[in-house]
């Protein structure tokens, strides 16, 4: 739960989307960022033949899962720290931000991940100053939960 003072603006919206695009194994992936706000984080997966873990039956592979999962969870924790840390000075709240990392993982394969497009969404459950803890789904395109997870991340 963020403060409610804090306001995700475009700007921000921006920096989150960069900071995550930047990093070359979630372009190698192919996540998409679909929805950043205070609330809720929402990315998407194409399926492609490099992501399949099982080749009989195409089924996304188990690690992509997690991975995604853990991405979508990470953004949320770090919108989580903006609100947190806005009060500090730019160069401390920056220094702060840049410690973002997980802590913790769990995931729960519930069914195989079969599909053209995943979306995977995050919810904070609690961000304080220094740890938050975010609650993420994987959804296929036919609306199929395929996994859950817990995500707890260092934010500063």
């Amino acid at each position: 739960m963020t403060n409610p003072t804090f306001e995700l603006t475009d700007e921000l919206r921006q920096v989150v989307t960069q900071f995550f695009q930047r990093i070359p194994f979630n372009q190698m992936l192919g996540i998409e960022i679909g929805e950043l706000s205070n609330e809720q984080v929402v990315m998407h997966l194409p399926m492609k033949p490099e992501l399949i873990g099982n080749f009989v039956h195409g089924i996304l592979h188990g690690g992509v899962i997690s991975s995604l999962l853990d991405v979508c969870g990470g953004a949320m924790a770090l919108i989580g720290a903006f609100a947190n840390h806005q009060h500090l000075p730019t160069p401390e709240r920056m220094a702060r931000l840049s410690k973002l990392g997980t802590i913790d993982l769990r995931i729960d394969y519930l069914r195989p991940g079969r599909g053209q497009r995943f979306t995977a969404t995050a919810l904070p459950l609690r961000a304080g100053n220094k740890v938050a803890v975010v609650r993420m789904e994987l959804h296929s395109d036919d609306g199929t939960l395929v996994a859950v997870g817990t995500g707890t991340y260092l934010c500063g």
